[in-house]
């Protein structure tokens, strides 16, 4: 396994029209933006991201979906105080949107890294969310069917990463990165800094390099 290092124009030419794209980061934090404002540039549309909210104020994922390049939104959280790009496209029918629990998105994107072809989970029962969907009682609870979530492509942020492409992130930034390396064909990581192979602790690295395709490094 090989793992690139370039820039973040050349990185994210491995995304194509109608992909599905898991973009990392919880609100701002942890998300890829030198990685998105690059996706921006190279014109990829018709496209699918998946990510825990729906973009914050009018950077980022919310700059992405202000281009017109998305089609449908899978995430947790779409409105927020500042989330106006998102809902005044919603309101207009211009994207689509699919809404999951929080932890199933996570669990969702695990399942598709661990190879698992689908899993039952509680949460959601009796709700719109579940409707139309299989369910199944288990041990007297009831449980809906989940199917993994796949991405043609991950952008993620981490916080130095090394030479191999093994991924260190920085406290809570961490939160989807590691589950959607996994989930994706090819991953695209931003990271703060690239160190020499041995500098970093075997201990702490999070994702190993053989998830990791190509490195973006984005002092800051």
């Amino acid at each position: 396994m090989r793992t690139d290092i370039t820039d973040a124009r050349t990185a994210v030419a491995a995304v194509r029209d109608g992909d599905t794209v898991l973009v990392g980061g919880f609100g701002m934090a942890g998300m890829p933006v030198t990685l998105i404002d690059a996706l921006i540039e190279h014109g990829a549309g018709d496209l699918t991201i998946v990510s825990n909210n729906a973009g914050n104020g009018d950077t980022g994922l919310a700059a992405l979906l202000a281009a017109g390049r998305v089609r449908k939104m899978i995430c947790s959280f779409p409105r927020q105080s500042d989330s106006w790009v998102f809902d005044g496209l919603y309101r207009a029918g211009k994207i689509e949107l699919e809404l999951v629990p929080q932890g199933n998105l996570a669990e969702r994107m695990r399942a598709a890294g661990a190879g698992i072809g689908a899993f039952y989970c509680p949460t959601g029962v009796g709700t719109t969310i579940a409707e139309g969907r299989e369910t199944r009682v288990i041990d007297g609870r009831e449980y809906v069917l989940e199917f993994p979530i796949r991405g043609d492509v991950a952008l993620i942020r981490a916080h130095v990463a090394d030479r191999l492409g093994n991924l260190v992130y920085r406290k809570t930034a961490r939160n989807f990165g590691p589950v959607m390396a996994t989930a994706a064909a090819v991953t695209i990581a931003e990271v703060s800094r690239i160190a020499d192979v041995g500098d970093l602790d075997p201990e702490a690295v999070v994702t190993p390099s053989i998830y990791v395709n190509t490195l973006v490094e984005v002092p800051r």
